[in-house]
């Protein structure tokens, strides 16, 4: 038996998100009137029904044991690349051999692909450029490429091995 959704429901997919966008755009008006508030009505009318047909992929959470070791790793990495971005920023241009490297991707949780770009690009002298089409690749910018198979082995080791944990 195919039952259809309230009708209300089909106007309002998501209350909160309708509530949320008629506030955030009053609040980035910066004035009142009627006109904005219509308008404001009917992007909160609007923008939830287009945000309902995105296809969504929720996060699958396994263990979080390696939280707090991914955490102080990634910290600690955050911290040493500070000091030897600065150091090769502020010693010779010639020294720096800036690179791409396409890292193959064992991880396939999207969740955990988003996990692994931003760790990667708050990592000073590193940032995720691009992801294949079919997300087993991502392209990855470094300030000072010395040896490729090793900016993929300490990238696999160090943070997609414990977000596979994470989000298998």
């Amino acid at each position: 038996m195919n039952q259809k959704r309230p009708l209300l429901r089909r106007i309002f997919p998501s209350l909160p998100l309708t509530v949320m966008v008629i506030v955030f755009w009053l609040l980035m008006s910066d004035s009142f009137s009627v006109g904005l508030l219509a308008l404001g009505l009917l992007l909160g009318l609007v923008v939830p029904l287009f945000a309902a047909r995105l296809d969504r992929e929720f996060a699958r959470i396994g263990t979080l044991r390696p939280v707090p070791k991914l955490l102080m790793t990634t910290l600690w990495d955050i911290l040493v690349s500070n000091i030897e971005v600065a150091g090769q920023v502020l010693g010779k241009e010639s020294r720096i051999r800036p690179g791409f490297v396409w890292i193959p991707l064992d991880i396939a949780n999207v969740h955990g692909i988003a996990a692994l770009t931003s760790m990667i690009t708050l990592t000073p002298g590193t940032v995720s450029a691009a992801l294949s089409d079919d997300r087993r690749y991502l392209l990855v910018h470094v300030l000072n490429l010395d040896d490729e198979q090793h900016l993929i082995t300490e990238i696999k080791r160090r943070y997609e091995a414990p977000l596979m944990e994470i989000f298998p």
